[in-house]
This record gives structure tokens, sequence and C-alpha cells, in this order.
């Protein structure tokens, strides 16, 4: 370990902190071993439905090096997302990730100042910024730095924190000194299997994701299979349940980024302002929001699979 790489390793997670990130770990940027069977398992049992790009850059997701020329190392970045206020109990119910403008453009815009500031302190040193946008597997990369664990659920937990938070790096052709992975702290506990509405949790650590609620009302482009009747729970977008139902979720704290809040409006709706929206309302409500993805149409077929 020598001084100069400790002290750029340092400016970064100082950095980090204050650009408004939970934690910063990093990884040395090489082929995740570990990784390679289980994900080649989980495509093979046709658990990512029809998420077909999943399937695509195999190698790429599983080494760092064959998306950024010459990179040594992995930053991986959490960014909290808990919400202070949460919907209305007489509402249909939206994941707390969408409730406010769409992580994507915050934390890019967090990623470039990050990827700028070590150009700017270090010297010449290139990069590339991913926000679910590429190839990478977030959750691995973030446990491998020491950020948390996979949880039974297959999110990532942190303790003292919990798991909303968004998962980001930077792949960078800097070499840096390299955090360890954490235990995991989930134990016998199995509440968030016994609590996902459509079972999607299929056995510790694996999720069937084309059961999930999550894929159910994003992901999935037909019409929601009549099998999952009366069971999404009331979820038109996204689901929380399993992480809802966490011992660990009971450490979030609200995050303070004001892009996050949600439009005043969200927060009063009932389920009959649902029932009758127009596109008018959708816009305004969702105006930068990550629920555009499901578009008006997506969004009124979910909440109609919900009323009928």
């Amino acid at each position: 370990m020598n001084s100069q790489t400790s002290k750029y390793t340092k400016l970064i997670k100082e950095e980090s902190k204050r650009l408004g990130f939970l934690s910063c770990g990093i990884s040395r940027a090489e082929f995740l071993e570990a990784e390679a069977p289980r994900l080649e398992k989980w495509l093979n049992a046709n658990m990512h439905g029809e998420m077909r790009y999943m399937e695509n850059h195999f190698d790429k997701r599983l080494d760092p090096t064959k998306l950024v020329d010459g990179s040594k190392s992995v930053v991986s970045l959490l960014l909290n997302y808990f919400p202070s206020q949460t919907q209305n109990t007489e509402s249909y119910k939206l994941s707390k990730y969408a409730y406010g403008t769409d992580y994507h453009f915050v934390i890019k815009d967090k990623l470039k100042q990050l990827l700028q500031f070590i150009q700017d302190e270090i010297g010449e040193v290139s990069g590339r910024a991913f926000v679910d946008s590429a190839p990478v597997l977030d959750k691995a990369w973030a446990a491998k730095s020491g950020l948390g664990w996979i949880g039974k659920h297959s999110n990532l937990l942190t303790q003292k924190v919990g798991s909303f938070y968004f998962i980001a790096e930077l792949i960078i052709d800097l070499e840096l000194d390299y955090d360890s992975p954490t235990t995991d702290h989930c134990g016998s506990c199995t509440a968030c299997i016994d609590a996902c509405p459509t079972e999607a949790i299929v056995k510790p650590y694996v999720v069937d994701g084309s059961k999930c609620i999550s894929y159910l009302t994003i992901e999935l482009k037909d019409n929601i299979p009549s099998d999952f009747k009366n069971k999404t729970d009331d979820w038109m977008f996204g689901c929380d349940v399993c992480q809802d139902v966490c011992p660990w979720n009971r450490f979030s704290k609200p995050h303070n980024e004001p892009l996050f809040n949600p439009h005043p409006e969200l927060l009063e709706m009932t389920k009959k302002d649902w029932d009758e929206i127009t596109e008018d309302t959708f816009k305004k409500v969702f105006k930068k929001s990550a629920v555009k993805r499901t578009k008006f149409s997506g969004l009124t077929r979910n909440i109609k699979f919900l009323k009928d």
C-alpha cells in the first residue's frame, strides 16, 4: 500500500461524501469469478422473464476491463433515497425510489462531478460512470467493495442503514486501495421471503424476476398474467415489500437530496384519483420521474389490473 495510492483513495472517498453519497467502497477491476456460475444458472432458469437484455454482454457483465480499457478500480457508491413522507394510505402504491426526479439524472450528474474532481486533483484518469444503464452487476461490486452484503431478497443490505439506496459506479484506470467484503447479517431471518406477495423469492438469495411485482409493473410490456390477480398488493409501480419488512430498514434515515422529494400532489392522491388520472396529471406529477419509463399507458394498465 503506497502513500500516493492511499492519498488518492482518501481524496475520492472524501469528495464522494461531499457530493452527498452515503458511502464509497473500492474494488480491484477484475473478473467476477463467483458471480459467473450464479448469473448463468439464473438466466438458464429463465428467471429474467422478458428482460432479454440480461442475456446480452455476458462477459462484460462479469469483467469491467471489457467495459473500460485499462481499468484498474471499480468505485462503488451508495445514494440514499429513503423519503421522509410516504403516500396516502388510501392510495395505490409506488416504489419509494420513484417518488422524485429520476435517479439516473441525479446520480449521473454527481458521478460526472466526481470524475471531474479526480481528473482535476490527480491528473489524467480515464473512466466511465454507470447507473444501472450498462451491463454492470452493481450489487456484486458494492458487496465486493464492503458496502454491504447481498440479502436473501437479493438486494444489498448495510448495517445501521438498511437498503433504501441507489448503487452506482465509476470504473477508472487508476490503482487505488481496495476494500474487503463484509459478512452476511441475515442470519435465520426469512421476513422478506415470507412477505413477498407473489412468492418471487423462490429460496434464500434467489429471486425469480419474472414473478417480481417490480418486473410485472415496469419491465413487462404485455398484459400482467391473470395468475397474479389479487396478489400484487396494490402496487402500481415497483414494489418495496421485501425491503419494508426487513429488520435492517428500521435504521433507514430520510435522504437529504431535494431532487428526490415527491411532487406534493403525489402524496395526497387516493385510489379514486388514480382511477381517474389523466395524461396531463401524469405529466405534471411525474415530470422528471422514473415512472415515465412505464409511460401513461403502462401505469393505467397497472391501475386497471388492480381495480378490475
